[in-house]
């Protein structure tokens, strides 16, 4: 059974393109959602194994959500994807359970290569 993502991003081009990108590697995409709060409901009964969250959307952003899915998901590593990054954000999105930060401004290679280290068969 391949190993499944949950896209978080208010953005649906963003989360089309990492969809396709995903699935060309081989992954399942178990769910998409567009904010925080439904990225918290999905995750709940999706159990992905990984989750690809942005920060800046409406309703609850990336850092609020991570806390949560962090306590709820506990081995699930997050992978905050954002155009927002560097110094203080880091620290403060790994304070909140975030495994990893890639910035949106990054080669896509960093987040597939992330992807591939989180995803790996223990």
């Amino acid at each position: 059974m391949p190993k499944s993502i949950l896209i978080v991003d208010d953005n649906a081009v963003v989360r089309r393109c990492l969809r396709g990108i995903f699935e060309d590697e081989g992954w399942e995409i178990c769910g998409e959602a567009e904010n925080g709060h439904e990225a918290i409901e999905k995750a709940q009964w999706l159990r992905p194994n990984l989750i690809i969250l942005d920060l800046s959307m409406p309703v609850m952003n990336g850092i609020e959500a991570a806390p949560r899915l962090k306590t709820m998901l506990p081995e699930v590593p997050i992978v905050m994807f954002s155009v927002h990054g560097g110094g203080a954000l880091d620290e403060e999105a790994r304070a909140a359970g975030v495994t990893a930060v890639v910035s949106k401004a990054d080669s896509m290679k960093s987040l597939i290569g992330l992807a591939r280290t989180f995803l790996q068969p223990a």
